[in-house]
């Protein structure tokens, strides 16, 4: 497959991370193929590529495509086209029903298949394999499929060498038998022959993570939009108050407040876990200024706020007192949960996909996480303004579900684990504040349009 296919498909992926960016393929990679097995009537070719490429700054980025290619155009999956070449017609094969059900089987079968190793998780149980499968369309940095109501299959599109913590947490928390996940099914891994910047004989052969199966909750309602359906109710109302509305979301908030906590500990029981003290903390700090100049960089009226916002890397840099540290969710908001009739389930345990793999499997403060989910309900408050012409007459009413919501969840995690995030100050507004860079910086590459949220964010915590 021709790799300028490649460069002028994959900007125009939801799932692509470099939007806007100038880049060169440097590498591609054909590390394996997925057959056709358990099925009567021969199927097309599918073959996972890994591709390489180099930003104008020098960073670099790989990703996956798995890649169906036909000898004919396939009119029904125009959409996934991703070029034609001398080698035929080269299609995203997760968009074809005909073939995903491929890497159910292989999963069930535990199977290995030219250079890919499936893997049955011992602990699940059988699952249907000839479900058709459906593309999840909100999905922002993988791909998912959900087959008919029974399975959802991850598919990594931004990789790493090494195990993907998704994989890793999952699979620690299946072990101790923790309710609060989706159950773990089974995964895909593979070989990569990793590039490296100076030579070819630099490179290295590297496991990598691939795909992970899991049960799909099928009952169940994401966070975020029980939360939008919350604040839509509020803004509908005249004259009442957040805690006056049929669609209160306290309640709610304060129950994720304590699953959350739940699995916290039990990842805290089953991973490893440590301590922060004061060198921690002041390299932490260099950190989370490294990212403040990083969004400088790319939103400059950003840098009005140094004097402002600085004391508060100075004071995360002059703690002294130890703080314990463990595995987290790394990427906790509205959008990772999910409600069943049995309780809050956690989802995505794979961190934030734009981070290196070894920061996302660090140890770090569970209070980073309680932060993470702080900053999604000011978003989810907040989105609902953006463009509306009464937005400003509202700001005081999205103000107050913020604050009952983030309350009642600090309320319901001080109850499960036995500590108040709000009585580490310093640590927690260094979370907060660290998360609005990253969103600003995100919401000006992606959705331009948002950046007034996370801006606001940035003027209330500089004390405007």
């Amino acid at each position: 497959m021709h790799p300028d296919l490649l460069a002028r498909w994959l900007p125009n992926q939801r799932w692509f991370g470099g939007k806007g960016r100038e880049f060169a393929i440097v590498d591609q990679q054909r590390i394996g193929t997925i057959p056709n097995v358990g099925q009567e009537r021969p199927g097309p070719e599918v073959a996972v590529w890994l591709v390489t490429l180099e930003y104008a700054e020098g960073d670099r980025a790989s990703y996956q495509v798995p890649v169906e290619r036909r000898d004919h155009v396939v009119d029904h999956l125009s959409h996934a086209l991703i070029g034609e070449d001398e080698g035929g017609f080269h299609y995203d094969a997760l968009h074809d029903k005909e073939v995903t059900s491929r890497w159910l089987r292989a999963i069930a079968d535990d199977a290995e298949y030219d250079g890919l190793r499936f893997r049955h998780e011992p602990a699940s149980t059988p699952f249907p394999l000839d479900e058709p499968s459906i593309v999840v369309g909100t999905e922002q940095s993988n791909t998912s499929l959900i087959f008919g109501d029974a399975l959802i299959l991850k598919v990594f599109r931004k990789v790493s060498p090494g195990l993907n913590p998704d994989i890793e947490v999952h699979s620690a928390l299946a072990a101790i038998g923790n309710e609060d996940v989706a159950p773990l099914l089974g995964w895909l891994e593979g070989t990569w022959r990793v590039p490296d910047s100076a030579s070819e004989e630099g490179a290295e052969d590297v496991g990598v993570s691939l795909a992970m199966l899991q049960t799909y909750l099928r009952s169940a309602t994401s966070g975020w939009e029980l939360a939008l359906a919350s604040v839509r109710d509020l803004y509908a109302e005249g004259d009442l108050h957040a805690d006056e509305v049929g669609g209160d979301f306290a309640a709610e908030a304060h129950r994720l407040g304590a699953t959350t906590a739940e699995v916290h500990a039990d990842l805290a029981r089953t991973l490893p876990t440590g301590t922060a003290g004061p060198q921690q903390f002041d390299e932490l700090a260099q950190a989370m200024r490294r990212r403040f100049e990083t969004a400088v960089a790319v939103v400059p009226e950003l840098a009005e706020f140094r004097a402002a916002l600085g004391p508060v890397y100075d004071e995360l840099a002059a703690l002294t007192e130890p703080v314990p540290v463990q595995r987290i969710h790394g990427d906790f908001h509205l959008g990772q949960v999910m409600r069943t009739l049995e309780g809050w389930r956690l989802l995505d345990f794979e961190g934030e996909p734009a981070r290196p793999l070894d920061e996302r499997r660090s140890l770090a403060s569970p209070l980073r996480d309680v932060a993470g989910m702080m900053r999604s309900f000011d978003y989810a408050a907040r989105h609902l303004l953006v463009g509306r012409t009464n937005a400003q007459q509202l700001q005081h009413r999205a103000d107050e579900w913020v604050e009952r919501n983030c309350a009642a969840f600090c309320d319901g995690y001080a109850e499960g684990s036995g500590h108040d995030p709000r009585d580490s100050k310093t640590l927690l507004r260094a979370f907060e504040t660290d998360k609005v860079f990253y969103e600003v910086l995100y919401e000006a590459r992606h959705r331009p349009a948002w950046i007034p949220i996370p801006m606001a964010a940035v003027r209330r915590l500089a004390g405007e």
